[in-house]
């Protein structure tokens, strides 16, 4: 089965998301004002990461 348009879509702008993300941790990681924001940000990434995996175990 491959993806439909919505979840090419979804995929990409998960894939987008995923590298903002990683900038955005390796900032915080830098200056490490609020270690709070690199937990939140890990588990983003995370969770984006589990839904890339799920469209392609989908596809």
């Amino acid at each position: 089965m491959s993806l439909n348009k919505k979840q090419k879509k979804n995929l990409d702008l998960d894939h987008k998301k995923l590298k903002q993300l990683q900038l955005q941790i390796a900032g915080a990681k830098k200056q490490m004002d609020d270690p709070d924001e690199v937990r939140r940000l890990e588990q983003e990434i995370i969770a984006t990461q589990a839904r890339i995996d799920k469209l392609k175990a989908e596809s």
